[in-house]
């Protein structure tokens, strides 16, 4: 860690004086200067944090989803789970929710370039018209509208442990009241990765110790279009269109051995083959009406999302005892297909002269969704065939009503009241098992904001929160794992709801210091259980109160007119486990404290030679719930980009975890006994990229979007 901060602060010194001498002496040519006013890289806001990265050299070679990991406040662990300020979060693309999670949304990330990106919202305190779950993250990109073509073609070879290629382009056409943009993608990805893992079971004292190396390829195009027409000044239509795939392969080898009460059971060997196919398409359709006179703003979107993932996987196993060695072979089959229909409708104005807003709105969401499975079973009497189809089905009605106003010209207030309802069916064909549920909930928010004045201020959020399964969390079918294990789904799986309190005081619009608090008393995490013999992993209900406090403190400075910017964010964590472990019967520590923060420093136009430098570090644990982290990792990358104004080119090369490479070891605690896994991450290399860029590159940021933040907080 010292190693890589003196590194950076060897790079970032010297280049910063040496600009400083290089300006000062064109000063005295110099009769009239302009300043241009730019946005910081990282701005503090009441309710969320901003990363505004339209002009950074961070963007150069990289996708959404790295730039995603770069975020100050954005964690993501080995599962490829994003959090932010260490809890889940929900994902919006331009306000739209994303129906992908986990690795799925990852790899649909990792198709959207990040030349696109205009700024990434950190929501820790969202308002009511968002969908309750935690924080969330709101991914803008650019919106063109000058005359005629512009665009941009990325090339970029990535060299982790593997060799990986990217390529992207943008194409945008604006002629008079039509605006149109394509933006297309091709990558072909190899990661590696390594597992090792230690199992201690209560019971017999049994002891797995095991090691699995994983090589996943993926070969995935993608393609969106967003088409809209400006009936006149006040009313817009468009339709936005997008289709993604991925065809990918992936490799495992798994080796262990076996003890009970120190006495060896067998030792063996699992080798996975798993193909697969998944296909991604989204429609919406929308309208906005919006009255920049009045600030009336009217917002209509319907649309369906479908997606396919049929995978095929081959599990051969050799098993030794001391009596022998004997072979299995397992086959799964699978074609997991989802699909979505939403309404959303959305209405904002000012009530008459009392400076107040007032956002009404709602959302209607069906989801249809099935997951059938083939396993194939080789045994000495042949091979023994087991077959699934699981249904799921909801419907999720939700209401918002949020109301703005400034008092006094120093309180800000925001208050607002979500309802939710709703009925889901689960069904297993064969074992015919079902459940069918319904429930609703409201879930309030407040904000208030006072300004003491230009320099200070304090503000104080509340919220309420739901986070509801993901459909596959109730499969109850039973399902090999490469580690010898099985996993399932738990029908009975019940939504795990939150209270959080958040404070932040402001310093001269530089310096931030915030507090939160978020208590629950039930969550459901990955739990373990021998049933028939086999050890089997599930996410279960945890009944227990769990109270988490944190405390972060964010300075956001530039230096040298604007050309270097630095931001430092450093955060406290502790969490109080104790009623959690005792009534779940769980041996890990009853208390939790641990730090974690990250850097982001830019440096535009070194010594005028269109030079740009960016790095960032982050420091991190991996503490969810009954899983507790072993180490602290240091994340880094390190890019210089260099641009070619006139032939609008531009070439980028980034150093990635060069000084240490990332290892998630933790250990999750259960009522069946401890299990410590410990994985080497592929997150380290180097890149080269380089764009092409042609046309009016000027971008300008969604106008509706500007005017619902100033005018109470946030949406």
């Amino acid at each position: 860690m010292k190693r890589l901060i003196s590194t950076i602060a060897i790079l970032t010194a010297p280049l910063a004086l040496a600009q400083v001498k290089k300006d000062t002496i064109k000063q005295k040519d110099i009769e009239a200067v302009s300043i241009t006013v730019r946005k910081p890289t990282v701005e503090s806001k009441t309710d969320r944090t901003v990363f505004n990265v339209a002009n950074s050299s961070i963007l150069a070679g990289n996708t959404t989803w790295d730039v995603l990991r770069m975020t100050p406040l954005v964690s993501i662990d080995n599962n490829d789970a994003i959090k932010a300020e260490g809890e889940k979060v929900t994902v919006y693309i331009n306000d739209r929710k994303s129906v992908f999670t986990g690795k799925e949304l990852k790899e649909y990330l990792a198709t959207i370039p990040a030349d696109n990106l205009m700024k990434i919202e950190v929501i820790t305190s969202p308002s009511s018209r968002y969908e309750s779950a935690g924080s969330v993250i709101n991914i803008v990109l650019k919106k063109r509208d000058d005359e005629g073509m512009k665009g941009s073609v990325t090339l970029n070879n990535r060299q982790n442990r593997k060799n990986s290629q990217y390529t992207n382009f943008n194409l945008n056409y604006h002629k008079k009241k039509f605006t149109q943009t394509f933006i297309g993608s091709y990558s072909d990805n190899t990661w590696a990765q390594n597992n090792s893992n230690i199992y201690n079971l209560y019971e017999n004292n049994a002891v797995r110790d095991f090691t699995t190396k994983n090589i996943d390829r993926s070969k995935s195009p993608s393609l969106s279009s967003t088409s809209e027409f400006e009936l006149n000044d006040k009313n817009n239509v468009g339709v936005i269109l997008e289709y993604y795939q991925s065809k990918r392969s992936s490799f495992s080898d798994a080796e262990g051995t076996n003890y009970a009460n120190d006495m060896f059971q067998d030792s063996y060997n699992r080798i996975q083959d798993l193909t697969g196919l998944s296909r991604t398409l989204g429609t919406n359709v929308f309208y906005k009406y919006y009255d920049k006179e009045k600030n009336k703003i009217l917002d209509i979107n319907l649309g369906t999302n479908y997606d396919s993932q049929k995978d095929m996987s081959d599990l051969t196993t050799s098993t030794t005892t001391t009596t022998g060695t004997t072979p299995g072979q397992i086959g799964i089959d699978s074609h997991n297909q989802t699909r979505n229909y939403y309404l959303k409708v959305d209405y904002t104005q000012p009530l008459g002269k009392s400076g107040g807003t007032f956002e009404v709105g709602g959302k209607m969401d069906f989801n249809n969704n099935v997951a059938p499975y083939d396993l194939s079973v080789l045994t000495n009497n042949g091979i023994v065939r087991t077959y699934d189809n699981f249904h799921y089905e909801d419907n999720i009605s939700s209401l918002y009503a949020t109301y703005s106003k400034t008092f006094f010209k120093k309180l800000e207030t925001r208050i607002g009241l979500r309802y939710e309802y709703i009925t889901f069916k689960v069904r297993q064909d064969v074992a015919r098992t079902s459940r069918k549920d319904s429930y609703g909930t409201f879930l309030p928010n407040i904000l208030l904001k006072y300004n003491f004045s230009d320099k200070y201020d304090l503000s104080l959020t509340y919220n309420r929160n739901i986070w509801r399964p993901w459909y596959t969390e109730f499969n109850p079918f039973l399902l090999p794992n490469s580690d010898g294990f099985y996993s399932r789904g738990n029908i009975d799986l019940q939504p795990n709801p939150s209270d959080r309190l958040y404070m932040k005081f402001g310093i001269l619009k530089k310096y931030f210091i915030s507090a939160r608090y978020m208590y629950t008393d039930q969550d459901y995490w990955t739990t373990y259980a021998t049933e028939n013999g086999r050890t089997v992993t599930y996410p279960g209900n945890f009944s227990g109160k769990v109270q988490k406090y944190y405390v972060f403190a964010n300075i956001n400075q530039t230096f040298l007119k604007n050309k270097l910017s630095v931001n430092v964010g450093f955060g406290w964590y502790y969490i109080d486990n104790s009623d959690f472990n005792e009534k779940n019967k769980l041996e890990g520590d009853k208390y939790i404290s641990y730090w974690g923060g990250s850097t982001n420093i830019s440096y535009t136009n070194l010594f005028n030679k269109n030079i740009n430098l960016s790095a960032w570090v982050e420091v991190s644990n991996q503490n969810n719930g009954n899983s507790y982290a072993n180490n602290t990792n240091v994340f880094h990358n390190i890019s210089v980009t260099k641009i070619f104004p006139k032939t609008q080119m531009e070439v980028s090369f980034q150093l990635m975890n060069i000084f240490k490479r990332p290892n998630f070891d933790s250990t999750t605690f259960s009522p069946a006994g401890t299990f410590r896994n410990s994985t080497q991450s592929d997150w380290y290399g180097f890149s080269l990229s380089f764009v092409k860029r042609f046309g009016n590159q000027k971008v300008k940021t969604n106008t509706k979007t500007d005017v619902e933040k100033n005018g109470g907080g946030g949406k």
